[in-house]
């Protein structure tokens, strides 16, 4: 292997360490900080294969697994962008599209070519395997925002037909019984809240 070929590797997984850095509006569980990026990477590639007997037929988890764990890289260039916040989401697209040629760019050009493509199946959410990525990505959060109190829906004044459309609508693309679970449990938290 050139020395070349090993160096672009590691000269990416110093990059990728920037995530760490990267703070997202949703806190964690405890509502101690912030958490990373890094972390929900890791949180919901683990949320991917312990639920993954209820993704539909045919989705290859291994895949889903890879998707989740490059989905957010682009973060270190491009910031979060929470979903219930006031974002340009054409720009927003704009700079991670920048992010991720920047960032796989740094890759030895067969694996530059391979993460990129799998960060774009992610971001089209077209096939099976990154409908099911895109699930899990929007069910982690809502599950922390309930299991602390409502997390960051007050700050930024969510209501249930936002979560329907947000949240219900992603994650009944690709793991619709996981959302027929989750989606009780939501309306009771708004009913609670409303009144």
């Amino acid at each position: 292997m050139p020395t070349d070929h090993i160096e672009a590797q590691i000269a990416f997984l110093a990059e990728a360490d920037r995530l760490k850095s990267v703070l997202r509006a949703s806190r964690l569980i405890d509502g101690s900080r912030h958490e990373n990026s890094a972390e929900h990477s890791w949180h919901v590639m683990l949320y991917a294969f312990v639920l993954a007997e209820h993704a539909p037929e045919g989705v290859r988890v291994d895949r889903v697994l890879r998707m989740l764990l490059l989905h957010d890289i682009v973060e270190i260039d491009a910031g979060d962008a929470p979903i219930h916040g006031k974002v340009d989401h054409a720009a927003m697209a704009a700079k991670e599209a920048a992010a991720a040629d920047r960032l796989f760019g740094l890759l030895p050009p067969s694996q530059a070519a391979e993460f990129r493509a799998l960060w774009d199946e992610f971001e089209a959410a077209e096939t099976p395997d990154a409908r099911y990525a895109k699930a899990i990505d929007r069910l982690q959060t809502p599950i922390a925002n309930l299991a602390s109190g409502g997390g960051t829906w007050a700050e930024y004044s969510v209501t249930l037909e936002q979560m329907d459309a947000r949240v219900g609508t992603p994650i009944t693309r690709g793991a619709p019984t996981l959302w027929d679970w989750l989606r009780p449990q939501i309306a009771a938290f708004f009913a609670r809240t409303d009144s």
